[in-house]
């Protein structure tokens, strides 16, 4: 069996048998878990062997770890700073700055890894205008240049630990004051406005092996009259022809309000897999995505090797790790980004 293309969402800390049956049906291919799904490092260990255990080859499992307000997983797990901490230390030292952030993706990635995670569903690299709250202290900072670098060097660190990187939000989520969990965010800029800027580090990214891109629900009317994760325009036109990227491209998450504009979960999913999406993501907690299933049928052997390609590679678990002196020195070193 390969790996279908939604990556759906689960209620709580132990799998229902209701869920069993719906993550062994072929059109799913991955969960992504939340805070919901996370009691503690022992809970989540069993409950990401028990969904590896359902198929073969197993689900991709994936949440978002990017520190700060965005971290589902805290008790047992270091607790991590704001992206922005990264930011305002390049500013003072470029090159203590990368060394920082490469720890930093390196301690995600083994910490996740250590208990059953695939992917961190990182980094992002929306650079920070000043208008977006939901981004805000998320990004790496406002300049390209230093987003670019630090992403690279969080990217290096989360390979290093076991773990393919998942930049987001392809074009760009910063210029936009709305929330897209919320409302439909309109950006006016088109291509050529965004080359040297919000692009500039996917650019860098995908040049250097990036594995995985997270489209935004962001309106560019200028290029597309759908949202960039919608839009056949911005994936197939742009992120795989024009830039040339080969890695698995995910929708955000459909139940979003920036992508109601499909229509149902049904007619959501069909808009991001026709606009060229590998993994259409679905975070509710499972039962409004069983219409979807039966209709599903694989057409592209082509992305259904990309999502093989980002399964994590074996690593100790985080009893283990914690006993490392590369965990200890980590630790050690992102503390500096709180002081």
């Amino acid at each position: 069996m390969t790996l279908g293309p939604l990556m759906i969402g689960i209620a709580g800390p132990e799998l229902t048998g209701e869920e069993r049956e719906r993550l062994r049906d072929p059109a799913v291919g991955g969960v992504i878990l939340f805070a919901r799904n996370f009691h503690d490092v022992e809970q989540l260990a069993a409950l990401t062997e028990a969904i590896r255990a359902l198929r073969t080859p197993p689900l991709l499992i994936a949440a978002d770890q990017e520190g700060g307000r965005v971290q589902r997983f805290r008790d047992g797990f270091t607790a991590l700073p704001p992206a922005r901490a990264l930011g305002a230390w390049w500013r003072r030292d470029r090159r203590a700055a990368a060394a920082l952030a490469e720890q930093f993706g390196w301690l995600v990635a083994a910490e996740l890894r250590g208990a059953g995670v695939d992917l961190g569903l990182g980094p992002v690299l929306d650079i920070d205008h000043g208008v977006s709250a939901v981004i805000g202290d998320r990004a790496l900072g406002d300049r390209p240049q230093a987003v670019a670098e630090l992403g690279l060097a969080l990217a290096r660190g989360l390979r290093r630990g076991g773990m393919a990187a998942v930049a987001k939000h392809f074009p760009g989520h910063g210029g936009v004051a709305p929330d897209s969990h919320e409302a439909l965010p309109e950006d006016g800029r088109d291509y050529q406005d965004l080359h040297e800027t919000d692009l500039l580090p996917f650019r860098r990214l995908m040049i250097n092996g990036l594995e995985g891109l997270m489209m935004a629900h962001v309106v560019f009317p200028r290029e597309d009259s759908a949202p960039a994760s919608l839009s056949a325009r911005w994936i197939q036109g742009i992120v795989r022809r024009r830039l040339g990227f080969e890695g698995a491209v995910f929708s955000d998450d459909l139940g979003m309000a920036g992508a109601a504009v499909a229509g149902s979960i049904g007619e959501r999913v069909r808009t991001a897999l026709d606009a060229g999406c590998d993994i259409a993501v679905l975070g509710n907690e499972g039962r409004d995505v069983d219409p979807v299933l039966p209709a599903w049928r694989e057409r592209d052997p082509v992305a259904a090797m990309r999502r093989m390609r980002l399964h994590g590679r074996a690593a100790p678990p985080l009893e283990q790790l914690r006993a490392s002196r590369e965990w200890q020195q980590a630790r050690e070193a992102l503390a500096r980004l709180t002081k």
